[in-house]
């Protein structure tokens, strides 16, 4: 279990630095409340983008997209809506837009990055 978690926390940091390097704010990394988890809370212009990272060694088990299927979708909206509850004064006038990352590979060695924005 750890090789994973290790495998997991890797590819969150490459997402993490993706995000950077394309202008996002980083608000808060790994959040949690009683109904689960957002691995990356982002700001981008004016949405609030709730972030889910993805990661696998390789495709044999599919690409790391087709494991946010439409629940996951459904509970990474109502993760966003209760993240900006919660934090009422750095999201008035915000909207919330669910991010999807991809990454394939081991980081920091050779791996890819896909970015699907604005997942419904």
């Amino acid at each position: 279990m750890a090789a994973k978690d290790d495998l997991g926390r890797a590819g969150e940091q490459f997402a993490h630095d993706h995000l950077l390097a394309r202008g996002y704010v980083v608000l808060d990394r790994n959040w949690r409340c009683a109904e689960g988890e957002i691995d990356i809370v982002a700001r981008e212009g004016r949405d609030l983008v709730v972030v889910e990272v993805k990661t696998r060694r390789s495709l044999g088990y599919g690409h790391p997209f087709d494991a946010v299927d439409e629940r996951k979708r459904a509970r990474l909206w109502r993760l966003g809506h209760a993240w900006m509850r919660g934090h009422r004064e750095q999201t008035r006038g915000l909207r919330v837009r669910v991010d999807v990352v991809g990454v394939i590979g081991t980081p920091p060695r050779p791996a890819t990055l896909e970015h699907l924005r604005d997942l419904r």
